[in-house]
């Protein structure tokens, strides 16, 4: 090989178009006639991931040209679209998409089913769509036709960059299609590939002493190193190379949120753990961004204890903290961690409702007499296939509802910090060293935890089942000899004596 020559750079004539689609996602090929779609889906797409109006017409009409047939094919590539998105199957959509009615069917679809929304355009002019008309053996579709289209596309075009897609991608000509390479990328929530075994732990929240006893506990060892400029940093490994995740909220309330913090990310940096986001750490990260946010809920704790630190270390966990996942699935599917638990219809998948239920959990859109949120005890109702381990909601001890974990036990308030070993189903605790906090709710009992419709104790159950009867009775105008709101509670949760 001459000098030089391995470091040639290519032409741009030959540089690929990279086209990344997320594993799950709904893609759009939008374009009018002739602009090659159907050639590009079957390079890039399996047959069956691809729903073409053109092959529905034709399973109706015997005829892909046969207009009278379009309102039952896009009927049946609808029922289809939804039928894959529901069962978590990538979906591509053959058609020209160019007006926006024909797109909100499709988008709304993805919404529904919580999954990211791919846009590919076919931008060319006009005299390319009709060459390719023209070159069409079998059907011609025509001057008119593509020139009706490619007016909707030209008048649509800020509709097209308003619309939720998550992402969008122009092609500019035949030649960029032919040299794109589609990259099909996980979502950041996919870690199905990661087996195990792992050692899951509950909120931290800046109790940075229990965490090294408790590591220490479950086999790890836990090196602290200096640099000479006093920076310290932290090894962490453990002699069956178990992998460590961790339910999120690891800042706000405690005493050493930035060990913590210094800590977790050593060990994501390795390769070897994994964070979800949680809602004091999302808090966090907003701040960190310049947002405005409340100081109060014990982030003005996080805030004081990061004063004193540089620059570089705030923009090294703001960059952290961006890069967390809401939730994860693991072991082939088998295994859910999110901070605040997942229903199975949200698992694996991708929106802002899946976002806001893992960090906030599933609630009921009232709050209480302090503006804190009711939640809903979905675990209760839970029958998914996988387990689910979480955290958000702290309770006095961890225990399997319906195959879901809350490992959330407390430590900050005074209580413990809770581990899963996984697959071992083995629950390991340390006792906290101090109370830290004082809880916001009174932490919850197993029992209240498996009956309870909602995530409160059982004091502020009746008391909200006493404002909603009375509520009731004031509109219905019930007579006083109706049972009392206490006595209707008392029955539905007898007493625990």
């Amino acid at each position: 090989m001459e000098h030089g020559a391995a470091f040639q750079r290519p032409r741009p004539e030959d540089r690929r178009r990279r086209i990344v689609i997320p594993a799950l996602s709904l893609v759009l090929l939008i374009g009018p006639s002739g602009a090659g779609k159907t050639t590009f889906a079957h390079a890039h797409f399996r047959s069956t991931e691809i729903l073409s109006s053109d092959a529905f017409r034709a399973m109706i009409a015997d005829d892909e040209a046969d207009q009278s047939a379009t309102r039952e094919a896009f009927a049946i590539l609808h029922q289809v679209a939804e039928a894959r998105l529901r069962r978590g199957r990538l979906t591509v959509i053959d058609a020209t998409n160019t007006r926006p009615e024909a797109r909100l069917p499709l988008l709304e679809l993805a919404r529904r089913y919580h999954v990211p929304c791919v846009a590919v355009i076919f931008d060319y002019p006009k005299e390319v769509y009709l060459a390719h008309d023209r070159q069409r053996s079998g059907r011609h579709v025509g001057e008119a036709v593509i020139e009706r289209q490619l007016r909707q596309l030209e008048e649509n075009r800020p509709a097209l960059r308003e619309e939720p897609f998550q992402r969008r991608y122009w092609i500019k000509s035949p030649e960029e299609a032919a040299r794109a390479v589609v990259i099909r990328q996980p979502l950041p929530c996919d870690r199905r590939w990661w087996r195990g075994p792992f050692d899951i732990i509950g909120d931290i929240h800046g109790c940075f002493d229990e965490l090294v006893e408790l590591l220490e506990r479950l086999g790890y060892r836990v090196a602290e190193q200096r640099t000479r400029s006093g920076d310290v940093h932290y090894q962490l490994a453990h002699p069956d190379g178990r992998r460590l995740l961790f339910v999120g909220d690891l800042v706000d309330r405690g005493p050493k949120i930035v060990p913590v913090l210094r800590l977790v990310m050593a060990a994501c940096g390795r390769g070897r753990a994994a964070v979800v986001l949680g809602n004091h750490d999302r808090k966090l990260l907003r701040y960190l961004e310049g947002r405005t946010v409340q100081i109060a809920h014990g982030f003005e704790v996080t805030v004081e204890q990061l004063e004193g630190e540089s620059p570089e270390f705030k923009q090294r966990v703001r960059n952290f903290l961006r890069r967390l996942p809401h939730h994860l699935v693991l072991d082939g599917g088998r295994l859910v961690v999110a901070h605040a638990g997942l229903p199975e219809e949200y698992q694996g998948r991708d929106s802002p409702a899946v976002r806001r239920i893992a960090l906030f959990g599933v609630t009921s859109g009232e709050v209480d007499e302090r503006g804190l949120p009711i939640r809903l005890n979905w675990a209760r109702e839970y029958r998914g296939r996988a387990y689910v381990v979480y955290g958000h909601t702290p309770v006095t001890d961890a225990v399997w509802i319906n195959r879901t974990l809350n490992i959330d036990t407390g430590c900050v308030f005074g209580n413990r910090l809770t581990a899963l070993r996984y697959p071992e189903m083995e629950v390991v605790s340390v006792q906290a060293h101090h109370v830290y906090a004082v809880p916001p709710r009174r932490l919850l009992e197993p029992r209240e935890l498996a009956e309870h419709p909602f995530l409160l104790p059982r004091e502020e159950l009746v008391a909200l089942a006493e404002r909603s009867l009375l509520n009731e009775e004031a509109d219905s105008q019930l007579v006083s000899s109706s049972p009392t709101a206490r006595e209707a509670t008392e029955s539905q949760f007898p007493s625990r004596e």
